[in-house]
């Protein structure tokens, strides 16, 4: 099914609003999850508003939080969300981050308490949009082995980092799950019935498998390497802000009356603070020019700057819209809250 941005958005933040959120924070979510679509990030998209209505409607996010704001320093400032919706919370701790970069050079914003934030680098390309640099960190639960490990330790604890170059639209942003793939495109895979690549998951047995369904859990990036980065976005994101971290990072599906007690750390960076912005800047824009002019490898066309991609299907016209399965289309029209119940689920099962 083909929907124009809009309307896409205006369903997405009808359903939210019947499943309980107030209008402009189910806004703001539509925002996130619409932006994700247009980028083709569809594992953070309309997929996941079925388990949000659930949630929601169940009370495991809060409607009317009330946040606790705390500047603990000249560049630092914590936010307790109230286990509030994450992303309209996540988006206010960046604001405040790129008030306190404008004005002291750096911002180190911890959002803690919260539910899941989406796709990151949202927040990231916030901070792009006014000359910063914007880096975005966040916990996920459970379901990833360790390196050398066959039980599931930490999450797919994703980066985001987003830098501004001299055009109005120049940006180079990447947003990456610390895992092969991160969960969300497993999902995607299902509601498509599309086979995955046999290096993003294991079975029950830990063996390599390309069924979505039989996915009991998934792979760190480069092995030692990933499984070190999703260590760190662990501590900066939960250690750090004294949420469960680890192992006891709550599931998506345990329990969906209960808050998820998730932490998300945002850095802004104000490059006036370091040197010449201009200058800053106008290296960004050739950077990304340099890239683009490489001489590409057999069986590609060029080489993209980091976000290039997914810039392209962002570019599209709202008259060529979005294009998103039939059965969440069915969904998001429907009355229903939700049609699948998640609660109480294995977060693997089907």
């Amino acid at each position: 099914m083909n929907l124009s941005k809009a309307e896409l958005h205006t369903l997405i933040s009808n359903k939210l609003q019947l499943a309980g959120l107030h209008k402009k924070d189910a806004d703001v979510m539509s925002d996130v999850l619409v932006f994700a679509e247009g980028r083709g990030i569809h594992s953070h998209g309309s997929v996941r508003v079925e388990y949000y209505s659930e949630r929601i409607s169940k009370g495991g996010i809060t409607v009317d939080y009330k946040l606790d704001v705390n500047k603990t320093g000249p560049c630092s400032l914590v936010i307790d969300g109230d286990n509030g919706p994450g992303m309209p919370i996540a988006k206010i701790g960046m604001e405040k981050a790129i008030e306190m970069a404008k004005e002291s050079g750096v911002a180190v914003v911890g959002v803690r308490r919260i539910s899941h934030s989406g796709a990151i680098s949202y927040f990231t390309q916030m901070a792009a949009k006014e000359g910063l640099i914007g880096i975005s960190l966040c916990q996920s639960d459970p379901m990833v082995v360790p390196f050398g490990g066959a039980e599931v330790y930490y999450g797919t604890n994703p980066i985001a980092f987003s830098a501004p170059g001299k055009g109005k639209d120049d940006m180079i942003t990447f947003d990456m799950a610390t895992t092969v793939q991160a969960w969300g495109k497993i999902l995607d895979k299902r509601s498509h019935k599309e086979p995955i690549p046999d290096t993003w998951a294991v079975d029950e047995n830990g063996a390599a498998t390309t069924d979505p369904f039989a996915v009991r859990a998934l792979l760190p990036i480069a092995g030692p390497k990933g499984y070190g980065l999703m260590m760190m976005v662990d501590i900066l994101s939960g250690v750090l802000l004294g949420v469960p971290f680890g192992k006891s990072v709550s599931s998506m599906y345990a329990d969906l009356s209960k808050g998820r007690d998730l932490g998300h750390l945002h850095i802004v960076i104000n490059p006036a603070f370091f040197g010449d912005k201009e200058k800053f800047l106008e290296a960004i824009s050739q950077t990304m020019a340099e890239l683009n002019a490489i001489k590409p490898a057999p069986g590609f066309k060029q080489v993209l700057y980091p976000g290039q991609n997914s810039g392209i299907e962002e570019g599209r016209t709202d008259k060529e819209g979005v294009d998103i399965v039939d059965d969440i289309y069915d969904y998001l029209v429907s009355d229903k809250i939700y049609i699948n119940s998640y609660d109480h689920k294995n977060p693997f099962a089907k």
